[in-house]
């Protein structure tokens, strides 16, 4: 958006995106099953073609540059190089935290997934195990009870109430409250099983987490965006108004970093409302400063 509004844009990417591990993004509109890879990559090419750069590395700092008048900040990469603009769009995305047990990490975006939206038709019809992390994982359970009739709620010590264990058993889910020590891995590479501390093997083929999301801000301290938790400990996201205004004067933020559940079409949404307020209030700041100018120079 910034870039077609013939805007001078850099965006800085170290290539490290969120669903990186994923085979293809989903529930996107004539994108279905694009390797996320592949998405970025053609994004990159789309940005160049209207005159924007796009810089690999990673931000060592952020920070305003001056007071007073037109925002203006200072942006350091880790390598040394640095550049200045007067508007700045956070799209850092979030880290989602794996519980940990023992096995669990390496089938991360295979056959351990946490977005039924995301991933769920691909993974209908297995056996699916819900590994509870929090409240959060009861609703987690009723979403993924939509793709499989064989689906095992794991509680790992969490708290499940009379109630709810009531309605699992109307939806026909089974719970298990020994605790889990390990996920086993089987011959194909994927999973096996969940593995009890009474030695049990549960056989599953898919296991579902809802994760902890927490934002990515290295390097963006000095900016003061405001922080705000998740209900339910699920992680902290930027607090973001209309269009991903922040409180920080010439500060944005779009996708993931502020709101963690959106998919690649809200973020890429999102980044292009972002995108369009940021170019409207830089053309008001020209046109101030058009003015300023005249009546100066009028004097």
């Amino acid at each position: 958006m910034l870039a077609r509004s013939r805007r001078s844009v850099v965006v800085i990417d170290s290539g490290t995106p969120r669903n990186a591990p994923a085979e293809g993004v989903h529930a996107l509109l004539g994108l279905e099953g694009t390797p996320p890879a592949e998405l970025l990559a053609r994004g990159r090419r789309e940005v160049r073609h209207y005159g924007g750069l796009v810089a690999t590395g990673e931000v060592a700092s952020a920070a305003p540059a001056g007071t007073g008048g037109d925002p203006l900040f200072t942006v350091t990469l880790a390598d040394g190089r640095a550049l200045t603009a007067r508007r700045l769009l956070v799209a850092t995305g979030v880290r989602d935290e794996l519980p940990g047990v023992p096995g669990l990490a390496r089938h991360w975006g295979k056959g351990l997934v946490h977005c039924p939206y995301c991933h769920g038709w691909e993974v209908r019809d297995e056996p699916i195990g819900i590994l509870a992390t929090g409240p959060a994982s009861v609703h987690h359970a009723l979403l993924f009870r939509q793709l499989t009739e064989d689906l095992v709620y794991f509680t790992r010590g969490t708290d499940l109430d009379d109630d709810t264990r009531a309605r699992f058993a109307a939806r026909g889910i089974r719970v298990v409250d020994t605790p889990v020590t390990a996920v086993e891995e089987a011959a194909d590479g994927g999973i096996a099983g969940v593995r009890l501390a009474d030695g049990t093997l549960v056989a599953r083929r898919v296991l579902a987490v809802a994760t902890t999301m927490t934002a990515r801000t290295e390097g963006l301290a000095g900016l003061g965006l405001p922080l705000r938790d998740l209900p339910g400990g699920m992680g902290r996201h930027y607090a973001s108004g209309v269009a991903g205004a922040t409180d920080v004067p010439g500060v944005w933020v779009a996708g993931n970093a502020t709101d963690p559940a959106a998919q690649v079409g809200a973020s890429a949404a999102a980044g292009a409302l972002a995108g369009a307020r940021i170019n409207a209030d830089l053309a008001v700041a020209d046109t101030d400063a058009a003015l300023a100018a005249a009546t100066a120079g009028a004097r």
